[in-house]
């Protein structure tokens, strides 16, 4: 069995041989990996054709260390994980302008008698609130550029349970 000497012994033998040098000698294995312009254009084609990718897959594919990875994502693409947006649901054009019509009609109303408004309104509106698997927040991660707005998602998942809210 072989026993390494303790740092201070190496650095004791090593100064009685006459060698001064504070230089690390060379050593086997691979060197560091020098980021280049191709590293970097493949890592950018790998998170744009998958945004969900981990940068342990990255380093895998490409042979290089997952730090170096982080740091190509982070300092030179300036990219950063975003988890996608909670938006309870998508109005389409048609319902935008619905809306749009329905609040300038009770700004109409308030502008006419403000005092009166709160008094004489009542809104009620029924909704089913379902009860979602919803994709985790780490689940959803996405790499984006610095200021990219975040993807939406909706909650398209649902069980059996459903409850019929009125709310007024």
């Amino acid at each position: 069995m072989h026993h390494r000497m303790p740092p201070v012994k190496n650095w004791v033998a090593q100064l009685k041989r006459g060698d001064f040098s504070t230089c690390d000698a060379p050593r086997p294995g691979r060197p560091k990996p020098v980021t280049t312009p191709e590293i970097i254009d493949q890592i950018h084609e790998l998170t744009l054709d998958d945004r969900r990718i981990s940068a342990e897959s990255i380093a895998e594919q490409l042979g290089i260390s997952r730090e170096r990875v982080g740091s190509i994502i982070h300092e030179d693409l300036a990219m950063r994980k975003l988890s996608a947006k909670w938006v309870p649901k998508c109005l389409n054009a048609d319902q935008k302008r619905q809306r749009c019509q329905s609040f300038e009609q009770l700004l109409e109303i308030f502008r006419r008698d403000p005092n009166d408004f709160l008094s004489r309104l009542v809104t009620m509106d029924e909704t089913w609130l379902y009860h979602y698997d919803p994709e985790t927040k780490q689940q959803s991660l996405e790499w984006w550029h610095s200021g990219s707005t975040r993807s939406k998602k909706l909650r398209v998942q649902k069980s059996a349970g459903k409850v019929l809210a009125s709310i007024f």
